[in-house]
C-alpha cells in the first residue's frame, strides 16, 4: 500500500509507514524511531530503507525482501505510466493544479514526521538540560545548514561529535 501512495518522497512517507507499524504492532515507537535514524543515515531512499528494516524486524530476510519489492515495484510501475503520459499532459491546467495542490500536504507530512521524531526522541518535551541541549544542537545545525551553507555531512558529523562529548 505504501509503495502505491508514495507522493512526496521518503520523508513524506514516514508517517504512513509509522501508522502501519503501529497498527500492526510490529515495533515500539522507540524501535521505529531508531529505524528512521538508521535509514536516514544509510544510502538510498529513506522510506525504502525503513520498510526493509521493518520487514526484517518482523520476518527476517523474507520480510526484508518482500518489503523492498513492495516499496519499489508499485512506485516503478506508477512512474513508468506517468512518464508515458506526463510530457503530453504536463501543461494541462488540471494536471498542473493537481500537482500544485499536492505540495502543501507533502510539506505537512514531512513537518509532521519531523515533529513526531522530535517528540519521540525528547527533543521537544519538558524543559530540562537534556531537552535544552538538544534544541541548541538542532538550532545550530539548522543555522549551519541554512545560513552558513555547510555541507550536511559535516553538520551530521559535528553533531554526532557534540553528542559524544555531551552525553
Amino acid at each position: 500500500m505504501i509503495g502505491f501512495v508514495s507522493f512526496g518522497g521518503g520523508y513524506a512517507m514516514i508517517p504512513v509507514i509509522e501508522i502501519e507499524v503501529s497498527n500492526h504492532g510490529w515495533m515500539t515507537t522507540q524501535e521505529f524511531t531508531d529505524v528512521i535514524a538508521i535509514a536516514g543515515m544509510s544510502p538510498g531512499p529513506i522510506a525504502t530503507n525503513s520498510a526493509i528494516f521493518v520487514g526484517y524486524k518482523t520476518a527476517e530476510l523474507p520480510g526484508a525482501i518482500v518489503s523492498a519489492l513492495a516499496m519499489v515495484i508499485p512506485s516503478l510501475l506508477i512512474i513508468l505510466i506517468i512518464a508515458t503520459f506526463f510530457f503530453r499532459f504536463n501543461e494541462n491546467k488540471f494536471v498542473k493544479s493537481a500537482f500544485y495542490g499536492l505540495r502543501p500536504i507533502i510539506t505537512g507530512l514531512i513537518v509532521y514526521a519531523a515533529i513526531k521524531f522530535a517528540i519521540t526522541n525528547n527533543v521537544i518535551g519538558e524543559l530540562s538540560w537534556h531537552t535544552a541541549s538538544l534544541m541548541i544542537i538542532f538550532g545550530l545545525s539548522l543555522f549551519s545548514l541554512i545560513k552558513l551553507r555547510l555541507h550536511p555531512l559535516f553538520v551530521i558529523a559535528l553533531s554526532g561529535f557534540v553528542g559524544m562529548v555531551l552525553y
